[in-house]
């Protein structure tokens, strides 16, 4: 089998690249800081996609999109939503790459083994939807998830459909279709032990995402 040589100089170069560009800022913005990090990454991803200059110069050029920035309409998106989500089950956080997240557990969110939307979870999706459309730099991702309960050819098609179902849901409200994009793990990325009853309740879930890019500056 032939081995894939990876070379610890792009690594290091890249590295001193972002860092270099935070120290050409004696205080850097945190929206600066998110578009050297993205870019470093994008590159670095692009040196570990393959070792060659083209796909260095691929991952440099998609980081130069700008990374994702915790911008005051994030903050307030997410004070929105955990208010909307109150007393709820919800879980809303920011990730260390500051996406808005949406930790939505099965029990208001689909009934078992179905993934037509309860009650309870439209609300949160309506609050969710508000103002997005005026936000054209942000992208929503929607994840479903399953326990392990079941055959994979039962629980991966179950979590896609569930994630499509949130989509649906989000588009009729007036979100562009575009910017949402949906996908099931099934059973593969568990939160809990799925031995027992608890922790298959917190495995049946769905996660949404939304993210602000930081736009390139022409």
């Amino acid at each position: 089998m032939t081995q894939t040589k990876f070379s610890f100089t792009p690594f290091v170069a890249l590295l001193c690249a972002a860092s270099t560009l935070l120290a050409g800022c004696a205080n850097p913005t945190a929206e600066q800081k998110g578009a050297a990090t993205g870019a470093g990454l994008g590159a670095l991803a692009g040196v570990l996609l393959g070792d060659s200059r083209q796909s260095a110069a691929v991952g440099a050029a998609v980081g130069a999109l700008g990374g994702y920035v915790w911008s005051k309409n994030m903050e307030e998106k997410k004070q929105a939503m955990e208010k909307a989500t109150a007393g709820t089950g919800v879980l809303v956080t920011q990730t260390q790459d500051n996406q808005l997240k949406l930790n939505i557990p099965n029990d208001i969110s689909f009934d078992s083994g179905r993934y037509n939307i309860k009650p309870n979870l439209q609300p949160v999706l309506d609050q969710f939807a508000q103002g997005l459309n005026s936000q054209a730099n942000t992208e929503v991702r929607i994840v479903g998830h399953t326990d392990s309960t079941g055959s994979e050819a039962v629980n991966n098609p179950l979590s896609v459909h569930r994630a499509e179902s949130a989509r649906d849901y989000l588009v009729a409200k007036g979100v562009d279709a575009r910017r949402i994009a949906s996908e099931g793990h099934g059973a593969k990325q568990p939160l809990a032990d799925n031995s027992t009853e608890a922790g298959r309740g917190k495995n049946r879930r769905i996660e949404i995402y939304l993210a602000e890019r930081q736009m390139a500056k022409p």
